[in-house]
């Protein structure tokens, strides 16, 4: 079995001599930091399995760095704090924050042997690091987005998150969802048409997800309106996004103007990338900071030549695209620091590929009839007509069926027959 890390904090050079023995012996690998700043600098490069945290130190208090990484979804591993001058005050503020346990200096051996048995034990149980809203950032629009979100957080009526996709609608949901209830990410819209209710069977007392509430067809939106008068008996709140206007859905007849208005009720807008470039430096460290902690990465640095060069480029796909840009980057670029040249290159690589895509335009159904041969017998002529107009609706509709069905009025199982006869695919 490997090793455990331990990360000693602490600013005496003979209580992390002392610590690093005992802990050593016992068959832990322990790394030293003597400050708040190497702490940092170490917790970005690797998860520790446990840290011993000192709480008095001249940079930077333990508390403030406690809070520091629990602020910024870093705190995913147990911390159990140090003190000389330990109070009860002191102790309760530490695992309130997020600290495992509290120990006071001098320390016994058992104690510590105790304490740092149970701390790795409980460390087990903890989720590995995962992007929260809290890695968005600390711009102004993102720290009014929390207080926003914190300040219904104890309302049970649905939300509206109104956003760009990618923007992080899902991030959002989750920090108003207890991790101790149920979550439910619906991605078979469907359901809502046949069985409302046993999905709110599924999310009592917990919280129902639908990405994009504009893609639902009539029948599925008559059922979320259903399951929506009845949430309220089974405890689940129910957040719906949207990055399309719903309003003008409703003008064109595809949404029912009762069901706009049972969602809207509460609503937020989610800030684009664009709109919070300043926390952009950050969230790349973050996302770095998560690849490595997974394993799946080793550690690089980010020049500042690097960070300026994703602050400035374009984010059309947002948090998601610069997620995948990080991963590229983290994957990808050879040295020990990731530059701006790394950057443009990873960057050019994305825009030659959207160069390259083909441009889907509404007049591609009219060339496509223009280039109709009319002088095949009928029955392939009618063939070539109808793959035609399948093929316009799928891409209309984003390939989503139910909107197919229901714009060419035909029953899915009869769509799903007639596109395989014509040799279509659906996805």
């Amino acid at each position: 079995m490997t090793a455990r890390h331990v990360l000693v904090v602490d600013d005496e050079i003979g209580i992390r001599e002392l610590l690093y023995d005992i802990l050593q012996d016992e068959g832990y690998q322990v790394k030293l930091a003597e400050n708040a700043a190497e702490a940092r600098v170490y917790r970005e490069q690797m998860r520790p399995d446990l840290v011993l945290l000192d709480i008095w130190m001249p940079d930077c208090d333990g508390i403030s760095l406690l809070k520091e990484w629990g602020n910024s979804g870093l705190l995913t591993m147990p911390v159990v704090m140090m003190s000389g001058h330990g109070t009860i005050d002191t102790a309760v503020e530490a695992t309130r924050i997020g600290a495992f346990d509290f120990l006071e200096k001098p320390i016994a051996l058992q104690k510590l042997l105790k304490t740092v048995s149970a701390a790795l034990k409980h460390g087990e149980q903890l989720p590995r690091s995962d992007m929260t809203l809290l890695n968005l950032g600390k711009s102004p629009v993102i720290s009014e987005l929390r207080q926003r979100l914190e300040q219904i957080a104890g309302v049970k009526s649905p939300l509206l998150l109104i956003g760009e996709q990618g923007s992080g609608a899902e991030l959002c949901a989750k920090f108003l969802h207890n991790p101790d209830t149920p979550w439910l990410s619906l991605t078979d819209y469907e359901q809502l048409a046949t069985a409302p209710l046993d999905i709110l069977e599924q999310v009592q007392e917990g919280m129902l997800f639908i990405p994009e509430v504009a893609d639902l067809s009539k029948n599925q939106q008559k059922g979320l309106q259903l399951l929506l008068a009845r949430a309220d008996k089974y405890g689940a709140r129910v957040v719906c996004v949207t990055a399309k206007s719903l309003p003008q859905l409703v003008v064109a007849g595809r949404f029912d103007n009762l069901l706009l208005q049972s969602i809207s009720a509460t609503s937020l807008r989610i800030p684009n990338l664009s709109d919070h470039r300043e926390d952009i430096p950050d969230l790349a460290r973050a996302m770095a900071a998560l690849l490595v902690d997974s394993g799946e990465v080793l550690y690089r640095e980010f020049d500042v030549a690097a960070l300026n060069a994703l602050r400035n480029a374009e984010w059309p796909g947002n948090i998601t695209q610069l997620d995948s840009v990080i991963r590229n980057l983290m994957q990808t670029s050879l040295g020990e620091k990731i530059t701006l040249a790394d950057v443009n290159r990873v960057l050019e690589q994305f825009a030659a590929f959207q160069a390259a895509l083909p441009i889907v335009e509404t007049s591609s159904a009219s060339a496509g009839l223009a280039a109709l041969n009319i002088d095949k017998p009928l029955r392939e002529a009618r063939d070539d007509f109808e793959r035609l107009y399948f093929e316009h609706h799928l891409v209309k509709a984003g390939h989503n069926m139910s909107r197919v069905a229901e714009a060419v009025q035909l029953e899915r199982t009869h769509l799903y027959r007639k596109l395989k006869q014509l040799g279509i695919k659906a996805k």
